[in-house]
């Protein structure tokens, strides 16, 4: 009976043991596992993905608005340096030539709310995991200022 009662109790310790710690996962292997569900890569056809946000559509005219450009411009410079650089790479993606990346309906969702775009946009996904994690902070812009910066980055 005691050697029983000894092995019950060790037996209950492994159970315990192996339910403790969530596997010891880092925040990387996480989204990693959570980015699965996407059956194809979405950069392969980043033209049809208009993110998840307010803005279903977005066409941009012909000529670019020098005065979005201008506003657009001194946006970026005080809420995006911390992160971006407009010629290279650094915490996120550069900006320049965003445009033959992806849709500028995108580019507006996911200025307008990076962390629902995180969860919800494939593209948003993949890009959260190629730049380890960091995601994009809420800068709480406008609909107005988020198609001004997306003009500023016409020009870049």
């Amino acid at each position: 009976m005691k050697i029983l009662n000894q092995y019950l109790i060790a037996a209950s310790f492994l159970v315990l043991l192996s339910a403790c710690g969530g596997g010891g996962k880092s925040r990387i292997e996480q989204i990693k596992e959570q980015s699965k569900v996407e059956p194809s890569d979405p950069y392969e056809n980043w033209k049809q993905f208009h993110g998840v946000g307010p803005v279903k559509a977005f066409t941009l005219p012909t000529e670019v608005d020098q005065q979005l450009v201008a506003k657009g411009q001194e946006i970026f410079e005080s809420k995006c340096t911390a992160c971006h650089k407009v010629d290279k790479k650094f915490i996120g993606p550069s900006p320049k030539d965003i445009l033959s990346r992806r849709n500028p309906a995108w580019v507006m969702n996911m200025i307008l709310d990076p962390g629902k775009m995180v969860q919800e946009d494939a593209i948003a996904k993949k890009l959260l995991m190629e730049y380890n994690g960091s995601p994009m902070a809420n800068q709480n812009l406008s609909e107005e200022e988020a198609r001004s910066v997306l003009e500023y980055f016409r020009t870049l």
